[in-house]
């Protein structure tokens, strides 16, 4: 075996292990946010993967295949890489996907993950395992102590196609780029492998739609997408005269209007009855837990709030596209995880505004536990007020809405009220509304009244 192909090989190895690595944790990511990134969830994803990949392992093994073969057989494998990479990775096909789903009726996030994943990540990786025992024959056939090398190439090129693709790729030129460079490298690999004219040809039919889809310009144009890196897709768009919404991985999280100013409507309900007919004699701490597009006492120019976001850019964003205006002075934005930022501060708050439950596809997991409601509770000031916006069933008509509730009233026994905004109707299956847990943090009391024991007329608060 002459170097030059021994090292093509090796290099084609490499490849393959870091393209599967990267298309692996795209998809993850684009997933994430509309069925989460549970445990469950994961191996959903993981178990069908390797399962094909498994199954390609296999049947590459297969003497049917002759040697002579394998180049052409290798370079279209690639080729459909590279196609279902573009189709399962490109976040409008994504959204478009989920969203059909939802409108069919179909919500249960393993079922969606199930489908996406039998549909989309069955192919690509069984064609991976598939090359790798193809290059793993050519290898063999001239040095059959070759398989550790075979191992270690394949499994140091999904090592850097990990540590790549989430450390650098993702967060520093975006997802919509890393999409591309995913489709561009696995058409190379084609090319390297049999570079004929109708390689090169099917290769640019995969590759460019790719580039015209994932381009800044067509989402920004066509989808309003103004960020796509490893944590969020974020767009803004424009209804009637003067209405925005801003969206994060294709759902609203904040509306403003900068003529009227009007908010979301669970916003606007925040803001009159907690926030700007507070007291003026001192100012007052606030803390917002999920900044969305910073709506939260946005006009409030007395009070001290902090913003925590794990969206570096939400800032910039809201400032230029969303509000139209910087924020003023006494509010400042943090960029770090909820749960680290309350675990690391000393801080206690007049008022903390839990918005991290702002969507109902996907619900942050390690957020409705009690112990992550005890860490918040502990930040609330004497007399502070704690506000949750969640969006459930107004009627406890699903699991998630019970046992929710049975969460919060288990940290926060007392002096608590349950706030719906807008309109639900009980007595329709999906009653599903925004909904506000409120916690006064003031002295409890277990008593009750009884037909023995009824000071009510000494209880009652007359000022």
């Amino acid at each position: 075996m002459s170097k030059k192909l021994k090292l093509w090989l090796i290099f084609l190895i490499f490849l393959n292990g870091y393209v599967s690595l990267s298309f692996e944790l795209v998809v993850l990511r684009q997933l994430s946010f509309w069925v989460g990134s549970s445990a469950v969830i994961t191996s959903i994803i993981m178990g069908i993967f390797l399962g094909f990949m498994s199954l390609g392992y296999f049947l590459g093994s297969s003497e049917k295949i002759q040697h002579n073969k394998i180049r052409p057989v290798l370079s279209i494998s690639f080729l459909v890489i590279a196609l279902f990479a573009f189709l399962a990775s490109s976040f409008p096909f994504v959204m478009e996907y989920f969203v059909r789903f939802y409108n069919w009726g179909i919500t249960s996030s393993v079922i969606q993950t199930f489908i996406f994943s039998f549909v989309f990540l069955s192919v690509g990786p069984f064609l991976f395992g598939f090359n790798t025992t193809l290059l793993s024959r050519c290898l063999h056939k001239y040095n059959t102590n070759y398989t550790g090398n075979i191992m270690a190439w394949d499994t140091i090129g999904s090592v850097m196609g990990s540590l790549l693709t989430t450390l650098i790729l993702m967060p520093f030129i975006g997802v919509n780029y890393t999409v591309m460079l995913i489709v561009g490298l696995a058409v190379f690999a084609a090319i390297v492998t049999r570079s004929k004219w109708w390689v090169i040809l099917l290769g640019a039919l995969v590759l460019v739609p790719t580039i015209l889809v994932n381009s800044d310009y067509v989402q920004r144009n066509r989808f309003g997408i103004l960020v796509n890196n490893a944590n969020s897709t974020i767009s803004v768009s424009q209804f009637g005269d003067d209405m925005r919404i801003l969206y994060m991985n294709g759902l609203p999280m904040s509306v403003y209007n900068p003529t009227t100013g009007q908010n979301a409507e669970y916003v606007d309900y925040l803001n009159s009855h907690f926030i700007y007919n507070m007291p003026n004699d001192r100012p007052r701490k606030i803390l917002v837990l999920g900044a969305g597009g910073f709506t939260v006492g946005l006009d409030d120019i007395f009070n001290e709030y902090t913003f925590v976001d794990i969206e570096h850019t939400l800032q910039e964003v809201s400032e230029k596209y969303f509000l139209g205006r910087p924020l003023t002075p006494n509010k400042r934005f943090i960029v770090q995880d909820a749960s680290q930022y309350l675990k690391n501060t000393t801080e206690q708050y007049d008022i903390i505004v839990l918005d991290v439950y702002s969507n109902s596809f996907q619900v942050p997991e390690g957020f409705i536990t009690a112990e992550f409601m005890e860490r918040v509770k502990s930040r609330v000031a004497p007399n502070g007020i704690l506000i949750m916006n969640i969006i459930a069933s107004s009627s406890f008509r699903d699991r998630y809405s019970q046992v929710f509730d049975n969460t919060f009233h288990t940290v926060f026994t007392s002096n608590t009220t349950r706030q719906l905004i807008g309109y639900a109707n009980p007595y329709i299956e999906n009653d599903v509304a925004n909904i506000l847990y409120v916690w006064y943090n003031r002295y409890p009391t277990d008593e009750i009244y009884t037909i023995n024991k009824t000071p009510v007329i000494y209880d009652r608060y007359v000022k």
